[in-house]
């Protein structure tokens, strides 16, 4: 067999029992980060008001986190890979519930910024290490299950999100959602000494500093051209940070390849079925996030409907990808990732066809039926296509691998965001559509008429975003999950 393809190490030694509170602590970590993408969003009108700021600052309240954690999770993973995952992963819990009660106790809103950062930072260190330590603890037959289960953690805790986010603003004081996560926090953290524990050996490797530092610099530059543009439309500003932020990249490359001990395993991605799944789950993300954000501005804009209620149509998507992640992941043991992971992408792409029949008068069971179909499309994807990432990379480079994967999906969200926001602006004043997307504000008549228009190019441009994915995933190649014995 060739070098690059060969099996990852074992995994650790350790009772059923062990293995299954370590993926309840991986989860756990998992719904945290999940939970406080949505409730924060639910609770930004409030949180604007309170905070007595203008809408163009409060953004940075969600684009601050989206930006650390698509710079930090690569340079986390590697940091996992030398020092501990495990170890690392903890540090991580405590980073983000310490940067949760400095959040609640912000004063003013570059406070909050500032503290989001750190929670980020947290939260970028759980992502990167989470897929890592599930790679450590369960055999590659058993992985799909095992990141099923973690897909079952993103899906309950985006849920709990929504609910949780309409309660605590309406009823107690927006402090509360990220109180809310202390508690989770210190638990787990005490629970992850005892249970977690890291494998005896190390990456023995330096941290590549400059590599980080450029592949740092290009991503934040590119991000906020790319958010620039979105907020303000196409300017000097925006042009340039983007071309010196793509610039940055090829650099970074070049740097790289150079180093024995490289940031990114590029040797791994010479492996067709890893490198596809990367791409792959790069595509979805920004092909499938933009259209949660534009349905949320349809029903909040054209529909009139509070944060709230928008979000709770949303929620068969969410149970149905609850209740199925396991199960798909199970089949992706047995069948293998490449046909649970592309049959994925095309429910995803039928539930964009089915928003395409939205109007202004519309009803609401079409939401609620492309949330289910949606569903049912992130449950077979996302535990299949994870499952098949860590399958495939080398032993000494979960931590790593597993870092850039989380990378791509979350540039892919920044990504997401910044076509949501373009395409309703082009279509209506964008100030309009920033508040429309928070909820302030909703439309009527020909500008409602517009909005629609321009919601449904962007579905269009989804669904061939999403072809893309689909095709790099067909034809990504079989991957082995059964480990082949050992000869005597």
């Amino acid at each position: 067999m060739n070098q690059l393809q060969q099996a990852p190490s074992q995994p650790i030694t350790s009772s059923p029992q062990h293995s299954n509170i370590v993926l309840g602590i991986v989860m756990l970590g998992t719904l945290m980060g999940a939970l406080d993408s949505t409730i924060v969003l639910l609770a930004f009108p409030v949180i604007n008001d309170s905070l007595h700021s203008d809408l163009a600052t409060s953004l940075w309240i969600i684009l601050a986190y989206l930006l650390v954690l698509a710079v930090a999770t690569t340079q986390m993973g590697r940091i996992g890979d030398i020092y501990g995952r495990s170890k690392i992963f903890n540090l991580g819990f405590v980073i983000f519930t310490i940067g949760s009660a400095l959040c609640g106790f912000s004063p003013h809103i570059y406070t909050l910024i500032g503290f989001r950062v750190v929670q980020a930072v947290g939260g970028a260190i759980m992502q990167a290490t989470s897929g890592a330590i599930i790679a450590d603890y369960f055999p590659r037959e058993k992985r799909g299950r095992a990141y099923g289960y973690n897909s079952l953690g993103f899906t309950a805790g985006a849920l709990l999100g929504i609910v949780l986010g309409g309660i605590i603003t309406s009823y107690i004081s927006w402090q509360f959602i990220f109180f809310i996560n202390i508690p989770i926090g210190i638990i787990a953290v005490i629970i992850g000494l005892r249970y977690l524990k890291d494998i005896e050996k190390r990456t023995a490797a330096k941290l590549d500093l400059a590599g980080m530092g450029l592949l740092a610099s290009a991503l934040v530059l590119l991000s906020l051209g790319l958010v620039d543009f979105a907020a303000n439309g196409l300017s000097s500003l925006s042009i340039v940070l983007a071309v010196i932020g793509t610039a940055l990249i090829p650099v970074f490359i070049l740097y790289d390849r150079r180093l024995k001990n490289p940031l990114i395993d590029f040797q791994a991605l010479r492996i067709r079925v890893l490198r596809n799944a990367i791409l792959s789950a790069f595509f979805t993300s920004v092909g499938y996030f933009s259209v949660i954000f534009l349905v949320i501005m349809y029903l909040q804009g054209i529909r009139a409907l509070t944060p709230l209620n928008a979000s709770l149509l949303l929620v068969p998507g969410y149970v149905a990808g609850s209740f199925l992640g396991p199960i798909m992941g199970r089949l992706s043991d047995k069948y293998g990732s490449r046909e649970i992971a592309t049959i994925g992408i095309f429910f995803l792409g039928l539930a964009i066809v089915i928003y395409l029949t939205m109007t202004a008068s519309s009803p609401l069971y079409i939401v609620l039926a492309a949330s289910a179909v949606s569903g049912v499309g992130t449950s077979m994807f996302f535990p299949a296509n994870n499952s098949a990432v860590m399958a495939n990379a080398r032993t000494g480079s979960y931590g790593s691998i597993s870092g850039l994967l989380r990378t791509v999906q979350n540039i892919g969200l920044v990504g997401s965001y910044v076509l949501a926001i373009s395409v309703a602006a082009a279509s209506i004043p964008r100030q309009v559509a920033f508040e429309v997307f928070v909820g302030t504000k909703s439309l009527s008549g020909n500008v409602s008429s517009a909005f629609i228009s321009g919601i449904d190019h962007a579905f269009y441009a989804s669904i061939a975003i999403l072809a893309v994915a689909g095709v790099l995933s067909l034809i990504r190649g079989r991957d082995v999950r059964k480990q082949t014995p050992a000869k005597a």
